[in-house]
């Protein structure tokens, strides 16, 4: 018999979240980027919670890093930031939407006259 390859907690992620399984706000997606507002963490705030807001401090994660950073679900991280939302205590931003590719015509055009520079 082998031993686990990973330092995850055989703790159900549904006990970080309090029973809770989905946030109560869909706006959180993967990419979605988490910034900590700087005030002071209530006293009776779970672990879990305390744990996200202690990641972000005055900085920021997606949900994605902070869910790796913390060895939790990303599902998990969507319900406690949620409540960290709520609360106040933490900022979200939807994530970068991906740009347009221009078009091929005008990189060859540009291409072009960057050549006719070089000579």
């Amino acid at each position: 018999m082998t031993g686990r390859r990973t330092g995850r907690p055989l703790v159900p992620a549904y006990l970080s979240t309090g029973g809770v399984a989905r946030p109560a706000r869909a706006c959180l997606e993967r990419l979605t980027v988490l910034t900590g507002t700087g005030e002071p963490a209530p006293p009776a705030l779970p672990a879990a919670q305390h744990a996200l807001l202690d990641m972000l401090g005055d900085g920021s994660l997606t949900v994605v890093e902070a869910a790796a950073l913390l060895e939790l679900p990303v599902s998990a991280i969507r319900v406690l930031a949620d409540e960290l939302l709520g609360r106040g205590l933490i900022l979200s931003r939807p994530p970068v939407p991906v740009a347009e590719l221009p078009e091929p015509d005008l990189l060859k055009r540009v291409a072009d006259g960057l050549r006719a520079l070089k000579h």
